[in-house]
């Protein structure tokens, strides 16, 4: 479990970007649902941003209340009103009755096919982080092998579409 200053450091970096929405559903003064709210800035869609919603999570003594339908509700209210011009709601969850909540809520399990990946295991002793050299990644062995993939950050210009970066 992080520290409470780390976690205080995640909340106030949180509160400062207005693109990071956090809702939570109350009963009385106690928080009961919440979720997390993510509206992307998109050079796409004539320049809309997207929204993305995570970590929907109700208490289990609060379940089929309203509450996190309610959550759900004005999170995509959210990214209504910040012009998004659609919203992406990720679950873990494998469950037939979780798939048909968010169906009640307005999404759509059928309309787009996520895919995710995570980072490799760290080597031990890094803490968990890798070292990659910051402006080249390696291809993986076969045909590619010695293929190197440059990254820039586009601070001057409007980066192109379609071709190269370089």
């Amino acid at each position: 479990m992080p520290s409470q200053d780390a976690v205080r450091a995640v909340w106030d970096t949180i509160q400062q970007n207005p693109n990071l929405k956090y809702l939570g559903g109350f009963d009385n003064d106690t928080l009961v649902s919440s979720c997390a709210l993510n509206v992307i800035p998109n050079l796409t869609r004539g320049c809309r941003p997207y929204g993305v919603i995570e970590n929907v999570v109700t208490h289990p003594e609060f379940r089929r209340q309203g509450f996190g339908k309610a959550v759900l509700e004005q999170a995509l209210a959210n990214a209504w009103s910040m012009d998004c011009y659609k919203v992406m709601l990720l679950t873990g969850r494998k469950d037939e009755g979780t798939y048909r909540f968010y169906e009640s809520a307005g999404f759509d399990r059928n309309a787009k096919q996520a895919f995710l990946a995570k980072p490799p295991k760290a080597q031990s002793g890094s803490r968990g982080f890798l070292s990659p050299s910051p402006n080249t990644t390696p291809a993986k062995t076969g045909s590619t092998t010695g293929m190197r993939v440059r990254t820039r950050r586009f601070t001057e210009s409007i980066p192109p579409f379609g071709g190269s970066n370089e």
